[in-house]
């Protein structure tokens, strides 16, 4: 059995015995969190579900389990659950730690993201070369720790379910997460469709609705080896790589966006919507690339994920794994 088949079988099982038990997992008390401190989580555990609570750490990704330890319902240290999270030599990235009951995973996972110094793009003096990255001296200073989310988007032509990525790119997801959970990307069109044989973006997240605003602050460019491909959504700049804000762009088609990588900041995946991206692709537009009728983002919002590992594949690889993609 591959690990794509076995997320599948497992997630609905999971799903099932969540919408039966009731609200169950694991919840961080604190957003921030200093170096070599409590680590202080809470565990709500309905009274419905019967088995032996446990806490499991997972590789980002792959979801390989990394260590469990027992729990119970309550207030909670991770960091005395998993001392491994501040000792020294630990390479530093981003887990996910996970609520279990018996052998099921319940409820959303908490993303443990470490604090670490960013690298800082600059471009080169050739505009047509990819930004490169300097990092200067690299401290850790702590976790960033919250409950994953999907993203859902309702716009005119349907719905489209985005899984973060924070593993990949923290902290432009956690800053495309903030605008969400503010309620930035409400009754925004789509002002840049590129679309048919050129198979390239659909654009959307300027409140104005041409291609200049943003949310009134910019981010600097992090580096991504998340690749563009159909349903990934990305971030759009200016020329200059560190002018990241509001505006996104979600992939077409692996052929018509690749040349992006490396150089623009892809930090989420669409898992079910495609139908809805093509719609919008689909529209006719000006030789501009701007839509006559441009579709609308009528909101953005916060879900929460399935049990880390168990959710749907990205449609880009539910395509290339022969599954019906919707």
């Amino acid at each position: 059995m591959t690990i794509q088949s076995m997320r599948w079988r497992s997630g609905f099982a999971a799903l099932c015995l969540f919408a039966c038990s009731g609200f169950a997992q694991l919840t961080p008390d604190r957003l921030y969190v200093g170096v070599d401190r409590v680590i202080p989580m809470t565990a709500s555990v309905p009274d419905a579900l019967n088995g032996e609570v446990t806490i499991s750490l997972h590789k980002a990704g792959s979801a390989e389990e990394i260590s469990r330890a027992p729990a119970a319902e309550g207030e909670l240290d991770l960091a005395g659950l998993f001392p491994s999270l501040w000792a020294s030599g630990e390479p530093r990235r981003v887990v996910y730690a996970q609520l279990n009951v018996g052998d099921q995973p319940i409820g959303p996972a908490v993303v443990i993201q470490p604090l670490l110094s960013p690298a800082t793009a600059v471009q080169p003096p050739n505009p047509r070369s990819a930004p490169e990255f300097v990092q200067g001296p690299n401290i850790f200073s702590g976790y960033r720790t919250y409950v994953d989310k999907y993203v859902r988007w309702k716009t005119s032509q349907g719905e489209i379910l985005y899984r973060l990525r924070p593993d990949i790119a923290p902290n432009t997801a956690f800053n495309y997460r903030q605008l969400v959970e503010g309620g930035f990307y409400t009754d925004i069109i789509f002002h840049r469709i590129v679309g048919g044989t050129r198979s390239f973006v659909i654009q959307v997240g300027d409140p104005t609705g041409q291609g200049s605003g943003g949310p009134g602050y910019v981010i600097d460019l992090e580096q991504s080896t998340l690749p563009h491909d159909f349903g990934v959504l990305s971030m759009a700049r200016t020329n200059d790589p560190n002018t990241n804000g509001s505006q996104v762009f979600v992939c077409l088609s692996r052929e018509g966006t690749s040349f992006l990588d490396g150089r623009y900041t892809a930090f989420g995946e669409a898992i079910s919507g495609a139908e809805t991206i093509r719609a919008i692709a689909a529209t006719p537009v000006d030789s501009s690339d701007r839509p006559n009728d441009p579709p609308v983002l009528i909101s953005a919002e916060l879900i929460d994920a399935d049990p880390y590992g168990t959710g749907p594949e990205p449609l880009s690889t539910q395509a290339r794994g022969d599954k019906e993609v919707r």
